[in-house]
């Protein structure tokens, strides 16, 4: 129902904030006008609509929404005046408000609390209101949806004019409401904004951004420190800054990435501000926007001059290094020619300690960078280590199975054992026959990464095996002659070699053997773990 004022009881139905206004609760309700920006809403063209049409529903020459502040009230919309705002001594919304539904005034001059307004004793000449209350979400009174009219209405107005009237009010209430929830929704994603924007210039990396055809748009403080130059605008001006040794790659390999979408990374000479060049790596990726699904750059140029600098430093001295063990394999090599030469008894020991080294020479050869690449396959080595006994007869000596990456600290140990089966075999086992042949079998157990890699967590298992996966290098000899006994190609062999082969696989390779005679020919099963290869 609504409220209205009984002329012969001299009371008024309950309101909200009823009780006294105090300073803290007039400041509090400050705070909540202030958090709803209401200023940006004035002659909204939604609420202008709600004001024309109350007017016309409740038949009045006035309409306003008004918004009572602490010393005035003012209007977001009006209709039939020209005024903004009145002083609030004079406001029946300020009264309006404080209520939980509409205040009705049928005639003003007879209503203590509004008959000496000067709105009503004035040539504004107001005798009729009827205002809707407008809360805030936690009931915070903002101010009202009212109408007016110079003439005196006794009957008030209809139930169907006041439940418009509620209900207009809601809307405006709603609209009140979404722009509040609008404006922090903005003062948020500026706040991370300008969050981000500080982040991204506290950053060394110059960081980026550019659309889909990679037209840059934004870039962070650091590009301007580093080159001393205002940020290009498109791939082309940003060309002015890159070496021009490197500039044609840089480009067309960014300009295919944009054509791709697919993510970019170079490395190219960037002008510093002093005129001077410094490595630099650079980074991008397409990313897709979930409200707009349309494709954006985003990227990164990092310094890496003293690395990649270091980096080259370190190529040559590895290279150097490398150069001088080969020359080593070389002078042992021809210190044992020559003394053989003095010692004929020696001969048969120095060509096997010979051939030996040459074995080392070829695991070296294979491991050592050259030209800035190394070999790294179990596949390749054995290969290159097998090569010389597999000449003049295809498919006598083949290697099979899963691949399996090696380092430089396994080649060598690796390189013993195997040369030590070949010259077996070529002396008493398969190899010693034409039409024997003999096959190599790689294959790890599961545990061990893709493609062969060690798993990251590695724990002692059963024989010393490491339980983060293992490789299992089979060598199978066929169609050789039957071993003798006690010859270096009988399983109960202990003469050096087979010690050597032993102690290489248990102390080097932390590894394990099997050797045995199968009615093929010998077999040796070698189980390493892949953390050590």
């Amino acid at each position: 129902m609504p409220q209205r004022f009984k002329p012969e009881s001299g009371s008024s139905a309950t309101l909200v904030g009823a009780l006294p206004d105090t300073e803290a609760a007039e400041a509090a309700r400050a705070q909540i006008l202030a958090s709803h920006g209401l200023d940006a809403l004035q002659d909204d063209p939604e609420i202008n609509a709600i004001v024309h049409f109350a007017a016309e529903l409740c038949n009045t020459p006035l309409s306003t929404v008004t918004v009572v502040d602490g010393e005035r009230q003012w209007f977001l919309a009006r209709e039939g005046t020209e005024e903004r705002e009145t002083h609030r001594s004079t406001s029946f919304c300020a009264h309006s408000m404080k209520g939980t539904a509409p205040l009705v005034v049928p005639d003003a001059t007879k209503d203590p609390r509004f008959a000496d307004f000067s709105l009503v004793t004035g040539p504004e000449n107001i005798r009729f209101y009827a205002g809707a209350p407008l809360h805030a979400e936690d009931g915070t009174p903002i101010g009202a949806l009212c109408v007016i009219d110079t003439v005196a209405r006794p009957e008030g107005l209809t139930p169907f004019q006041l439940k418009g009237l509620e209900t207009l009010a809601q809307s405006v209430t709603c609209r009140m409401r979404h722009n509040r929830e609008r404006r922090e929704a903005e003062s948020k994603l500026e706040t991370s904004r300008v969050r981000l924007r500080t982040i991204l210039d506290s950053l060394t990396q110059i960081a980026w951004s550019a659309d889909a055809n990679g037209q840059f748009d934004y870039f962070n403080a650091s590009w301007k420190e580093v080159t001393g130059a205002e940020p290009p605008q498109t791939a082309i001006e940003w060309g002015a800054f890159i070496h021009p040794d490197d500039f044609d790659t840089a480009l067309s390999e960014f300009l295919e990435c944009v054509r791709t979408a697919t993510p970019y990374e170079g490395r190219y000479r960037l002008r510093q501000r002093d005129g001077s060049y410094r490595w630099a790596l650079a980074r991008a990726r397409p990313m897709s926007s979930k409200v707009t699904s349309r494709l954006r750059w985003a990227g990164t140029v990092t310094d890496v001059d003293d690395a990649y600098r270091h980096s080259e430093n370190n190529k040559l001295l590895a290279l150097e290094l490398s150069h001088r063990i080969k020359n080593i394999f070389a002078v042992v090599s021809g210190l044992i020619s020559l003394t053989s030469r003095t010692r004929p008894e020696a001969d048969v020991f120095a060509e096997e300690l010979n051939s030996k080294i040459r074995a080392l020479g070829r695991a070296h050869d294979f491991v050592r960078p050259v030209d800035n690449e190394m070999g790294d396959s179990l596949h390749g080595l054995l290969e290159i280590l097998l090569k010389p006994y597999a000449e003049g007869s295809s498919g006598r000596v083949t290697v099979r199975g899963d691949g399996v990456t090696i380092g430089v600290q396994s080649a060598t140990p690796l390189a013993l054992v195997f040369h030590e089966f070949a010259t077996n075999a070529a002396k008493y086992g398969a190899l010693s026959v034409p039409e024997g042949r003999v096959a190599v079998t790689v294959s790890h157990t599961e545990g061990s990464a893709a493609g062969g890699y060690p798993a990251s967590e590695e724990s002692s298992g059963e024989n010393g095996i490491e339980s983060g996966g293992s490789a299992i290098i089979e060598w199978q000899e066929i169609g050789g002659p039957l071993p003798v006994s006690g010859s270096p190609a009988d399983p109960e062999h202990q003469g050096f070699g087979t010690r050597l082969v032993e102690m290489t696989v248990t102390s080097q390779l932390r590894g394990k053997l099997e050797r045995e005679m199968r009615p093929e020919g010998f077999m040796a099963r070698l189980t390493l773990p892949l953390s050590v290869l």
